[in-house]
């Protein structure tokens, strides 16, 4: 089917809960979950085939999160089903002895890369926390994540904030995903200590990660969090000036913060000038100058892109985003999307891949909340 042009939010509300319902949720739990162990595959081709290869943590974490949270927001009980299953193949093959997760493995569940990144961390935090709204066990959930919330410790820095291993150790990346895991569990009310790490990460943020006098995000920095030298200092995303907004007003309602709440006003005006109004949609990179670097724009970029409109009360970005989102939907196989626009409105032909999920998800669960007051 083409992709529609919607007049409204709630037009667009009534045609996303049906992609998802009937669509997009059947099909991930079905042609994308190996039948055998219940893991969650890496990608679907667009015409819903299985594409075999090796299982990122991450992507076992984010599918985790999207069946538990359409479970508890009353898509069905059935994919609370979907969700445990998965869990329980990822927490006996990649969880280590430490407590923390490897970041990749084979389909039989063998690691491939025992290497604990904080970003696959953060992932894996935001699973359980969704495995526990959906009622599942939260006592048991909130004690195994303490504990890879403690073996973190050894990732912490003495400058704030946590090391990422790899080429950039200091970016906001992997600390905007443990922003938003502590979050989940702070307001499911599981302790201090997951408050203590949500201020901690904000106030990283309003202090280093904003650029003072631009009012927008960087990505990477060096170990005193000051911008890494060259074009790496230079990163700025309008998918995470978007998505750092929406965080920053979650935290910000939840403390009654109004320099944070400006502060994320400002981070959603910043992405709008990533916004290319010939495409109607966020592109993938700007220079700090917010002159344009890559002209490619992702899907998840769009998904912010849209839940920062609606939190800070656009509709009229807001109905942009969803049109603009829409087009990345339009596939011979309802349910799967592509990934890449090219700055010609063509899209690149490549599989679907399973990590998108998770911010459609949230984008649609966000705009029914709103769509249907």
């Amino acid at each position: 089917m083409s992709a529609p042009q919607f007049g409204t939010l709630a037009e667009a509300g009534d045609w996303y809960d049906r992609w998802l319902r009937d669509a997009a949720l059947p099909l991930w739990s079905s042609a994308g979950v190996l039948s055998a162990t219940g893991a969650f595959r890496e990608a679907l081709t667009l015409n819903g085939a299985p594409v075999e290869s090796a299982l990122r943590a991450r992507v076992q974490a984010r599918q985790v999160f999207v069946y538990a949270s359409c479970a508890s927001a009353g898509f069905g009980g059935g994919w609370g089903d979907v969700a445990r299953r998965g869990f329980a193949f990822y927490r006996t093959h990649y969880q280590r002895a430490d407590r923390r997760f490897a970041i990749l493995a084979n389909e039989a569940g063998e690691i491939l890369d025992e290497t604990p990144c904080l970003y696959e961390q953060a992932f894996s935090l935001l699973a359980m926390a969704a495995l526990a709204a959906a009622a599942d066990d939260q006592v048991s959930h909130a004690g195994e994540a303490q504990r890879v919330l403690q073996a973190l410790e050894g990732q912490r820095h003495s400058a704030g904030g946590f090391r990422e291993f790899g080429d950039h150790p200091f970016q906001t990346n992997a600390q905007m995903h443990l922003l938003e895991a502590a979050l989940a569990w702070d307001e499911l009310g599981a302790g201090p200590v997951w408050t203590a790490l949500a201020d901690e990460i904000v106030a990283l943020a309003l202090a280093h990660f904003i650029d003072g006098e631009g009012g927008f995000l960087r990505e990477f920095f060096d170990e005193t969090w000051a911008p890494a030298a060259g074009d790496d200092g230079r990163w700025v995303e309008p998918g995470h000036q978007f998505e750092w907004s929406w965080l920053l007003a979650r935290w910000a309602k939840a403390r009654n913060a109004p320099p944070a709440q400006a502060a994320s006003r400002i981070l959603f005006e910043q992405g709008l000038r990533g916004v290319d109004r010939t495409r109607g949609v966020a592109v993938n990179v700007l220079w700090d100058d917010l002159t344009l670097r890559d002209p490619v724009a992702r899907l998840w970029p769009q998904t912010e892109y849209l839940k920062a409109a609606l939190t800070h009360g656009d509709d009229a970005e807001a109905l942009t985003a969803a049109n603009g989102l829409a087009r990345y939907l339009d596939v011979p196989l309802w349910g799967a999307w592509r990934d890449k626009m090219l700055p010609d409105g063509s899209f690149v032909e490549e599989p679907a891949p399973a990590s998108s999920f998770y911010h459609v998800v949230v984008a649609v669960l966000q705009l029914l909340k709103h769509a249907r007051g």
